[in-house]
């Protein structure tokens, strides 16, 4: 198993530590930021960021929270998610914040940059892509597609990738149109898969009876993350 090596930075006052997953050999590696469910840091992400080391891409898992963070249960976790929820200016600073963070670093490419996110972290990448940052993908796993501040023409740089299911209670129909209408006044390039059958929480297969509206789906798991898998390879060419 890759050990995990920790990454630091700081935003707003909060100590923030990640962890990266690199592949063997010798680098810039293409990189990956996996950005966190509402749960908060090694919900996931953990997993996440060794399989992507292991395919060959140095891969980091932002802290979106702060290593002072009370994650002891899911309500604890939800404070935190919502601060940010509620201060759109604050999460899209915090998320480039992590991009400019992973620039720096010896075993990145900067010029190969992409970002994937499950649930929150999903709405993350999107906020990171609108930043206008040089990202190569942002992929969306079950996030909110809603912003405080839609993307102009011009700021998306690279691949969006929206995986949805058509019963997640917290992406209503009218937000992949709203959204769907965004990327197009923005000259994006985008994809949104919405599979009929599915609820929110696809990905994770721990997600079964946490709350109505969540809820495991293995096909919509696995097609998300092989269809991510082939983006990447393209991405990164």
């Amino acid at each position: 198993m890759l050990d995990l090596l920790q990454v630091e930075c700081a935003h707003d006052g909060v100590a923030l530590r990640g962890l990266m997953a690199v592949p063997q050999g010798k680098g810039p590696f293409p990189t990956v930021l996996v950005m966190h469910s509402a749960l908060g840091l090694r919900h996931m992400v953990e997993e996440k960021a060794r399989t992507l080391a292991g395919l060959g891409y140095t891969a980091i898992a932002t802290d979106m929270y702060g290593v002072d963070a009370d994650l002891g249960s899911p309500e604890k976790a939800g404070q935190y998610y919502m601060q940010l929820l509620q201060d759109g200016p604050k999460l899209r600073e915090r998320c480039a914040l992590w991009f400019d963070t992973a620039s720096s670093l010896a075993t990145v490419d900067p010029d190969n940059i992409a970002a994937i996110g499950f649930c929150f972290g999903g709405q993350c990448v999107l906020e990171l892509a609108r930043s206008g940052r040089n990202l190569k993908a942002a992929v969306s796993y079950h996030g909110l597609l809603t912003t405080h501040a839609p993307a102009a023409k011009g700021d998306i740089k690279g691949e969006i990738v929206a995986w949805c299911g058509a019963r997640d209670p917290f992406g209503p129909p009218a937000d992949t149109v709203a959204f769907r209408a965004e990327m197009e006044a923005a000259e994006a390039n985008w994809q949104i898969t919405e599979w009929g059958k599915v609820a929110h929480g696809f990905t994770d297969p721990k997600a079964e009876g946490a709350m109505p509206g969540i809820e495991y789906h293995p096909i919509a798991d696995a097609v998300s993350w092989a269809g991510t898998m082939a983006l990447l390879e393209h991405v990164f060419q």
